[in-house]
């Protein structure tokens, strides 16, 4: 875009926060009068009709109700969870600089790659082209989202988008269940009904975290030495700093967004291969109110449960799949051929010392949340099928250095801790590997047998 499309994009976004802060203002002054606090989205309408045209520069009526849309859905949010016990929920109250601005269907005018943003009565006309073509045809896009990202201007398109309708024969069957076991590792493990089974691994969405924080670490460090002191005013230098660290903040953020969706997307083709009409997805939620350790908390917080979650439902939704929710409590630390309890190993691999029995945790997880119901509590009343064919898939190969390893894919060899061990002899021609043989983790004796 042109400067002036982009000075006068960050103005409609500046204008909402003008918007947002002059909320926040006449809820604190009916807050100091012990007064109700405006919060429903009609008496917020009725106060911004009363201030008049032109108040808040280039941004139109349409335009600001967005923004008092926002700022209603979040008030009675945070009043949900606050009545429901969660006494950690916060009323928005912090101001904001730039908020987002969204244009309902009928306000905006979207021609091919152009799109024409709705301004305040008496401004000229503003057209912006976008970077690639609307994905949806143009009768089924609902609203357009004018936000901010890291310094990056981006416009969220929100369609309507039909179900898939399947072929006679090939409909999703409401009685074929998969179990989803969440996981850091491992962000989906599916078990399926047929003994088939899913893992897709995000060993690289790890790695990426963990190499931006070594990355941001390593900056900070380099540039302590220029940032300013408190109240005094940053150089040039220090503003393109800042400017490059929120590039790449952004940057971050959408790799790890685009690997989610690839992660998701894999779980849903495979499920429409098995036709399962039904999710049981484990919720984990309940372990981000543990406090376990500053590193620990930041791998929770990173792992990002509820992104998953919505990912996948909305993803399962189009393919026709139901999701549910289930306790996933001691699915990884219950061996499902004694209903024995065992200590959580560090490994991937969960071993029963009653039995002998040996799997997959993950996928022994996957297999156990199937057979719950939603609101059944922490119990597996049915059987437990463990998969004997597993598929492999790997999220985020569009990150940098991502390859065939399951390594860092971005850690140097020479940083790799430990020994790499002695080396093997190479097998002799035409004979047998000398590589030690794999052990099948699926197969278990039952109970009473020996």
């Amino acid at each position: 875009m042109t400067p002036g499309q982009r000075r006068r994009c960050f103005g409609l976004l500046r204008s909402a926060g003008d918007v947002w802060a002059c909320v926040l203002e006449v809820n604190g002054w009916r807050r100091g009068r012990r007064d109700v606090p405006l919060s429903g989205y009609q008496e917020l309408c009725r106060e911004l009709a009363a201030s008049g045209p032109g108040t808040f520069a280039e941004l139109d009526s349409t335009g600001a109700r967005s923004v008092l849309r926002r700022f209603s859905d979040a008030w009675f949010a945070a009043a949900k969870r606050r009545s429901a016990g969660d006494v950690s929920a916060r009323f928005p109250r912090r101001r904001r600089g730039l908020v987002p601005v969204r244009w309902y269907h009928g306000t905006f005018t979207l021609d091919g790659r152009r799109v024409r943003i709705r301004t305040a009565k008496g401004t000229s006309a503003l057209w912006v082209r976008l970077a690639r073509e609307v994905p949806y045809p143009v009768e089924q896009v609902r609203s357009v989202t004018l936000l901010c990202e890291g310094g990056r201007l981006f416009l969220d398109v929100t369609a309507e988008v039909p179900v898939a309708v399947y072929p006679p024969g090939e409909q999703r069957d409401p009685g074929r269940v998969a179990g989803v076991d969440l996981g850091i590792i491992h962000p989906y493990a599916l078990a399926g009904p047929d003994g088939e089974g899913l893992l897709v691994s995000g060993r690289a969405i790890r790695a990426e975290h963990r190499m931006h924080l070594a990355d941001t670490k390593s900056r900070r460090r380099a540039v302590s030495r220029r940032a300013p002191k408190p109240g005094q005013m940053g150089s040039r230098r220090w503003r393109q700093y800042r400017r490059r660290v929120r590039l790449v903040e952004g940057r971050h953020r959408r790799r790890v967004r685009q690997a989610q969706h690839e992660a998701a997307r894999n779980v849903i083709s495979w499920a429409v291969d098995q036709r399962v009409g039904v999710l049981h997805v484990g919720d984990p939620r309940g372990v981000l109110d543990l406090p376990a350790g500053r590193r620990h908390n930041l791998r929770l917080r990173q792992w990002q449960i509820g992104r998953l979650l919505q990912v996948l439902t909305d993803k399962a939704t189009l393919a026709g799949i139901s999701v549910r929710l289930v306790d996933e409590r001691d699915t990884s630390s219950t061996c499902p051929a004694c209903r024995m309890r065992v200590s959580k190993p560090r490994g991937r691999t969960l071993s029963c010392p009653h039995c002998a029995f040996s799997g997959h945790r993950d996928l022994v997880a996957a297999a156990s949340i199937a057979t719950r119901v939603p609101g059944g509590g922490s119990t597996t009343p049915a059987a437990v099928v463990l998969p004997e064919v597993v598929t492999h898939r790997r999220a985020g190969r569009h990150l940098p250095g991502a390859g065939r390893s399951r390594r860092d894919p971005r850690r140097p060899a020479w940083a790799a801790r430990g020994s790499v061990g002695p080396r093997r002899p190479a097998p002799p021609p035409g004979g047998e590997s000398l590589a030690q043989q794999a052990r099948i983790h699926n197969t278990h004796r039952k109970p009473g047998e020996r």
